[in-house]
C-alpha cells in the first residue's frame, strides 16, 4: 500500500539523484581523459587540441599513447614495460593492503558489534577518529614512527632487540603498514554495518546443534557477512591501486606504483596524453572486473539460478 501510495516523481528524483552525480563527476571526467588520451600534442603544448583534422575532416588518433603502455619504444617484448610493471605492482600492493585491512579489521567490527548498544557510537567515533585530523598529518607521523632514529627504533633499542636501527622506512613493510592504517576505517564500517544486523541467536543455534565456536564462526558469521566482506574489500582495493602520497613519502624508489607514473607523465614528462591514457587503463582495469563480477552475482541471487 505504501509502496503504491509513493508518487513515481520521487522515485525518478531518487533513482536519479545517484546517476545525476555520477555522469557529473564519473563519466564526463571520464571522457575528457578519453578525449586527451587519443591527443597528438606534438610540439604543442595543448592536450585539448582536436581530434580531426578540418582541411580533410578525418581523424587524428594517436593511438601510439596505448601502444606505449603494452610495448616499449625500444622494441621489447610485448606487455614488459615500465608501465606494465607498475600496474602489477599496484595490483598487488592494492591486494595485499586489502587483505591486510580484512584481517585487522573483522575482530574490530565483530567485536563493535557484538558489544553493548550504549558502547557502539564511542568505538565507532574510535574508529573515525583519525578522519579528524590531516591525511597527510597521519602519513608523517608514520616517517617520524619508523624512520631510523624513529619511535619504534628508539624503542627496540631501548629494550636490547637491536643494536642499531632497523631499516624500517622506505621499505614494502613501512608502505603496506601506511595503507593498512589509513584504510583500515573503510572495512570496519562496512563490516559493522553487516554484522550489527546479524541474529546473533543463529550462533545460538548452531552451538546447540553441536557446532563448536570456530565452526559456527566459519559457518554462519562469516558466510552472513559476506556482502559486508565484499563491500569493505571494494573500498579499499580501489583507492589503493591509484594510490600515489602513501608510496611517495613511506615507499622506496623500488616501490614505483601506477599512480606516481602517472604523475610523472603528466607534471615531469608533460605528457598529458600517455599520463590519461595510463589512467584510462588503470579504470579499465577496476571497472571491467567489477561490473563482470556484480552482472553474474545478480544472475546468481535471482530465484531459479
Amino acid at each position: 500500500m505504501a509502496a503504491s501510495s509513493f508518487p513515481m516523481p520521487g522515485k525518478r528524483f531518487v533513482i536519479g539523484v545517484p546517476y545525476l552525480w555520477l555522469i557529473v563527476f564519473f563519466f564526463l571526467p571520464f571522457l575528457i581523459l578519453l578525449y586527451i588520451s587519443f591527443v597528438d600534442m606534438g610540439n604543442d603544448i595543448n592536450p585539448f587540441k582536436p581530434l580531426w583534422d578540418p582541411r580533410t575532416g578525418l581523424l587524428k588518433l594517436k593511438y601510439e599513447n596505448y601502444g606505449s603502455i603494452f610495448r616499449s619504444s625500444e622494441g621489447g617484448a610485448l606487455f614488459q614495460t615500465l608501465y606494465i610493471e607498475a600496474y602489477l605492482r599496484s595490483l598487488w600492493y592494492a591486494l595485499c593492503t586489502a587483505v591486510l585491512c580484512l584481517v585487522v579489521g573483522y575482530p574490530f567490527a565483530y567485536f563493535i558489534a557484538r558489544s553493548p548498544s550504549s558502547v557502539r557510537p564511542a568505538l565507532l567515533m574510535m574508529v573515525m577518529l583519525p578522519f579528524w585530523t590531516s591525511f597527510l598529518l597521519r602519513v608523517y607521523a608514520w616517517k617520524g614512527i619508523l624512520a631510523d632514529q624513529g619511535v619504534l627504533n628508539q624503542a627496540l633499542m631501548a629494550l636490547g632487540f637491536t643494536a642499531e636501527p632497523l631499516q624500517l622506512l622506505y621499505t614494502d613493510v613501512s608502505m603496506l603498514v601506511g595503507m593498512t592504517y589509513v584504510y583500515l576505517p573503510f572495512m570496519v564500517l562496512p563490516l559493522y554495518a553487516n554484522l550489527v544486523k546479524m541474529d546473533f541467536r543463529l550462533l545460538e543455534a548452531a552451538h546447540d546443534l553441536g557446532a563448536s565456536p570456530r565452526e559456527a564462526f566459519w559457518l554462519v558469521t562469516v558466510p552472513l557477512s559476506r556482502a559486508g566482506i565484499i563491500a569493505g574489500f571494494m573500498l579499499v582495493f580501489i583507492p589503493c591501486v591509484g594510490e600515489f602520497v602513501i608510496p611517495s613519502l613511506l615507499g622506496g624508489p623500488e616501490n614505483i606504483m601506477i599512480g606516481r607514473v602517472v604523475w610523472d607523465e603528466m607534471f615531469t614528462s608533460n605528457n598529458w596524453p600517455r599520463a590519461t591514457a595510463l589512467a584510462v587503463v588503470m579504470i579499465g582495469l577496476i571497472v571491467l572486473p567489477l561490473a563482470i563480477y556484480y552482472h553474474y552475482a545478480s544472475d546468481a541471487a535471482e530465484p531459479g539460478k
